[in-house]
């Protein structure tokens, strides 16, 4: 099993307590009350999730994906690619939520000056930390399907694959689009003609 580095140790993702409301009880009038500190907060149905900075590797993978995805959608003038932190407001019992990465649809692109989005945007990925794969695979997965994201990548800098689950229009659950490695090209049903090449997003590898 690889070891992890010191600065993916840094990374923390877990439900935290502070003092303003019980384990399982948070709303966003609470969130609103915590400090100014640099961590990212979400509350998902009623769990406050705090994460510190990440690891070069997992903002390595997050600011290329932002920059591929953006010009594409700004090429088509398709909408807009934002990162965290911004807040999103999936539903009353997940709000906020900050992904790491996001597209919003130009019919629903938000506003000059507004603070937060409210409703779900067609594309979230989030890039797996260490500490944080629970919370990506298990709780974020429940909430944006729940949500009705259209389509979730979950990103491994660490095994270096892409993950693209899509929401089926029968049952209303995510399917497993595919399982994209090293030099394949990602398929994506949001952006179809996106072309991406699953190596562009990590850390090169030495030669």
């Amino acid at each position: 099993m690889m070891q992890q580095t010191s600065t993916e140790q840094l990374s923390i993702e877990r439900p935290v307590d502070e003092k303003g409301a019980k384990r399982g009880q948070w709303t966003y009038a609470d969130y609103l009350r915590l400090p100014n500190d640099g961590k990212r907060y979400e509350i998902i149905n009623g769990v406050l999730y705090m994460a510190n900075a990440p690891s070069y590797n997992h903002q390595f993978a997050v600011t290329k994906l932002a920059r591929l995805l953006d010009e594409h959608v700004d090429q088509h003038k398709l909408g807009v690619v934002l990162v965290a932190p911004f807040e999103i407001h999936l539903s009353e019992t997940a709000k906020p939520v900050q992904p790491d990465v996001f597209f919003i649809p130009a019919e629903r692109q938000p506003k000059m000056g507004d603070k937060y989005f409210e409703g779900a945007p067609d594309l979230i990925i989030e890039v797996i930390s260490p500490s944080a794969i629970r919370t990506d695979r298990y709780i974020k997965f429940a909430a944006y399907e729940l949500a009705g994201v259209r389509e979730y990548w979950l990103v491994d800098p660490r095994l270096r694959f892409i993950e693209v689950y899509t929401r089926s229009s029968d049952t209303a659950e995510y399917e497993l689009e595919g399982q994209f490695v090293r030099r394949e090209q990602l398929h994506s049903t949001v952006l179809p003609d996106l072309v991406l090449t699953v190596d562009s997003v990590f850390v090169p590898l030495p030669t």
